[in-house]
């Protein structure tokens, strides 16, 4: 992936639908990226993280298969996203164990191609990182690496655009899933705000 362009790799950036939101991330500056291949990094990946991204996957098949039997389904289904709920409640605190404060930055959008992030000091573009994603209200968490393609300042601050270097396609399509949850979930809020305003 370094061989592409800058211009590909915001093309590639730009290929997944991303929204806005803060939240959490985890970075730190991959200094030896010699011989990196992404069996290495998969024997990286925190079992917390392993766990979270499995558990999440386990949900959405036992949903999709439920889903095929109708409506004597309904209350099985509705049992079912309860113990899910009891499941995700534990899996977010083990994942907030691995929240660390030295180490955090203030995510303030994602989507299946990358993040974008804010900081007090500015990384080089090129530069390869060691992210954690946390996403507390979908419950989920991502370990991935990722390349810096693009920084502006800001206010004293800087903003970068990150590129993933290496991530599972599972947790590529959690991020697409939670992306397009939250956008759900913003326009339910802002047809309800227009709703209100309509009625006075």
């Amino acid at each position: 992936m370094s061989s592409l362009s800058l211009d590909k790799k915001l093309a590639l950036y730009h290929e997944f639908f991303a929204i806005e939101l803060d939240f959490s991330v985890n970075i730190i500056a991959i200094d030896d990226n010699q011989g990196l291949s992404f069996e290495q990094f998969t024997s990286n990946i925190p079992m917390p993280f392993k766990l979270a991204t499995d558990m999440n996957a386990i949900d959405q098949s036992a949903l999709r298969s439920l889903q095929n039997l109708g409506g004597s389904a309904s209350q099985l289904v509705g049992f079912l996203n309860q113990q899910s709920q009891k499941i995700d409640l534990l899996i977010g605190y083990i994942l907030s164990q691995q929240d660390e404060v030295q180490h955090r930055y203030q995510g303030i959008k994602f989507g299946g191609g990358g993040v974008k992030f804010i900081g007090p000091k500015a990384f080089n573009v090129g530069q390869l990182l060691e992210l954690k994603i946390f996403l507390i209200e979908s419950h989920c968490a991502i370990y991935c690496y990722g390349e810096v393609i693009q920084v502006e300042s800001t206010n004293e601050k800087f903003i970068h655009k990150v590129t993933f270097y290496f991530i599972r396609e599972e947790d590529r399509e959690t991020l697409v899933r939670s992306s397009l949850h939250e956008q759900s979930k913003q326009l339910q809020k802002l047809a309800k705000i227009r709703n209100q305003e309509s009625e006075q």
